[in-house]
């Protein structure tokens, strides 16, 4: 395929990409911060409010739980019948996990099985989740020319902001048009509900996409293994957790930014619920921008550098995160979320293409799923519970601190032992494959 076509048909598959993925983000999102506002009281009214929303996080977790299932198994699927057809399924079962949140009726109307629902619920979310970003990724990566699979992968990263941007301005502005106690009581349904309509543009969209050309090719010779999964685990075991040990603090800091920080923001600090949102509209904007510039830049001067780069950065920002947000200035709050969008969009942004460069097209929906999953659940999926429990020992966010310097550590060990592959020919590599 010529250059300048194979670069329009890049760009048809990332901008694609990117709004499914976002579509995605967005239905975990939302769940995020109605679970940090009003989970608590909705679902779980009959337990103090300290253990109310550790519940509340708990269901929160239980997504994370699942993606490393829905990993395995759409990898596995990615891996033998096509990129494409999994990532529809993905985004099926995710609207419709959404939207069953938002007509699912709380504790006082169906008793226990209320929570039970809700953790089911969040269960399919994650499942969906699971698959969904590595098969966006390959689709834009594997379309992408070589020289530029950074940019174009950072396509799919872009979904992670705007999903943080669409599901805080659906709460932003279904709460400014309802008293608070109407907001806790139903008007929280609204952004879930309104999940079903962007399922449906998104759709529309995948299915129009055109199969990844490399898994075309492979499966043309028929080169597709029976368990892609166990194959990667028998030679590409260090190189998953190394991968997925490099995204841990992004991951753990991450969720703490996106999730915790709303309720520690709103309860601990007494900032009012649109000033909190509006705060994480301003970093979502900044890891936006970061993401871009950092993935262009690590198709020039690679990869590896710059992911080392955002991990070690993150360590001496752990310090002084919260106590800069603890001064209980606005702007200084903006400063400590801004900078912490930056940092983590270094290591986002060249991700996607990182992480499918690490691994073979036979594993490659497998080893990219597996790394980001275990990252993840290691990592985000714990980070509120774990966050709201420290701060609980001692009163105070320097457990929470602590905590989050002790995995950006971890992860500038783990990235330095990443090896560089931005120079990859994924297509002669193909070829030695069959």
């Amino acid at each position: 395929m010529p250059s300048i076509g194979r670069e329009a048909a890049a760009r048809r598959v990332a901008f694609a990409s990117a709004i499914g993925t976002t579509i995605e983000w967005y239905d975990f999102f939302i769940y995020g911060t109605a679970a940090a506002v009003v989970f608590a009281p909705q679902f779980f009214p009959a337990v103090s409010h300290l253990a109310g929303t550790l519940a509340a996080f708990a269901t929160f977790a239980v997504g994370f739980i699942a993606r490393p299932l829905g990993g395995v198994v759409m990898g596995h699927f990615g891996d033998r019948l096509g990129r494409k057809s999994v990532l529809v399924w993905s985004l099926m079962l995710m609207g419709l996990s959404t939207v069953g949140i938002g007509l699912l009726p709380n504790y006082e109307q169906l008793g226990v099985w209320a929570p039970v629902l809700l953790a089911t619920c969040r269960f399919i979310q994650g499942f969906a989740l699971g698959g969904e970003w590595g098969g966006a990724v390959l689709m834009s990566v594997e379309h992408a020319p070589q020289h530029r699979r950074g940019y174009f992968g950072s396509f799919v990263a872009l979904g992670l902001p705007a999903g943080i941007i669409l599901s805080n301005l659906a709460f932003l502005l279904t709460s400014a048009f309802v008293t608070p106690v109407e907001f806790a009581v139903w008007a929280w349904r609204l952004p879930f509900l309104a999940s079903g309509v962007l399922v449906a543009v998104g759709l529309f969209v995948r299915l129009g996409l055109a199969e990844s050309p490399m898994f075309v090719d492979m499966q043309r010779t028929r080169a597709t293994r029976r368990m892609p999964i166990l194959d990667v685990l028998r030679s590409d075991l260090r190189t998953v957790l190394l991968a997925a040990g490099s995204y841990l603090a992004v991951s753990t800091l991450g969720y703490i930014l996106i999730v915790y920080f709303v309720s520690y923001a709103t309860r601990e600090l007494a900032f009012p619920l649109t000033t909190t949102l509006e705060l994480l509209l301003v970093a979502a904007v900044c890891l936006a921008g970061s993401i871009v510039f950092f993935a262009a830049c690590s198709d020039r001067f690679g990869r590896r550098r710059i992911m080392c780069w955002s991990c070690g950065a993150l360590i001496p920002w752990s310090l002084v995160f919260f106590p800069l947000v603890d001064t209980k200035s606005i702007p200084l709050a903006a400063l400590s979320l801004c900078g912490m969008g930056v940092i983590q969009g270094a290591y986002i942004g060249p991700q996607a293409a990182v992480f499918a460069e690490l691994f073979p097209t036979t594993v490659r929906y497998s080893g990219a799923s597996l790394s980001l999953t275990l990252g993840t659940i290691f990592g985000g999926a714990i980070a509120p519970f774990v966050a709201t429990a420290l701060f609980s020992l001692s009163g105070s966010s320097w457990l929470v601190t602590a905590y989050g310097v002790q995995v950006s550590i971890i992860s500038w060990l783990c990235a330095l032992g990443l090896r560089e592959t931005y120079r990859r020919d994924l297509t002669s590599e193909q070829k030695s494959e069959v």
